[in-house]
């Protein structure tokens, strides 16, 4: 007499549904393989306030905590070269950053200096006064190395999604920014 083993219906739909997981899996990876590496986006927002404000506010690193809410902590290193480098701590975890060149009050650029990153880049800050205000215009130049979050990138949050966030903090440090 020989005994055989009978699958619940329940195990047949759990089974099917482990491997349409793992199928919608594969195809978010393949497609995060064949995106493009590298990337390019900006955002600009009108800021009410002069550039030179707006400039020491997003050159003050030890204050980025008291107005930009995604940063519970910073820790300034030592200087690279006569630049700033800091750790900014938040809910995404920690990420060492370092300017890269300023040219005072109307370009700063700045670069995600951890190599052990699944991401990297610059931003690059473009200050410019306008009536009553101060023009900011950030472009990111980034590089996502993990397939899973270029796709997440691309396809769920946006590539300015970081971006609009910082300016809408920084407009709130001075007043609501106008798009």
């Amino acid at each position: 007499m020989s005994m055989r083993l009978r699958r619940s219906p329940d195990m047949k739909w759990i089974l099917i549904g482990g491997v349409v997981l793992v199928a919608i899996a594969v195809v978010v990876v393949v497609i995060g393989l064949l995106l493009p590496q590298s990337h390019v986006a900006t955002r600009r927002a009108s800021i009410p306030s002069s550039c030179e404000a707006v400039f020491a506010a997003i050159t003050d690193v030890e204050q980025f905590s008291t107005w930009r809410h995604d940063v519970k902590r910073v820790e300034r290193l030592p200087d690279r070269e006569g630049r700033a480098v800091w750790i900014e701590e938040g809910s995404s975890g920690r990420m060492t950053l370092a300017v890269e060149h300023v040219d005072r009050p109307t370009l700063l650029v700045t670069r995600i200096a951890d190599p052990d990153l699944p991401f990297g880049g610059t931003w690059t800050y473009n200050l410019q006064p306008g009536p009553e205000s101060c023009e900011v215009t950030i472009t990111e130049k980034g590089e996502i190395y993990n397939p899973l979050f270029r796709f997440m990138a691309r396809f769920v949050f946006g590539y300015e999604a970081t971006m609009a966030s910082y300016l809408e903090a920084l407009g709130s440090k001075f007043g609501p920014p106008s798009p």
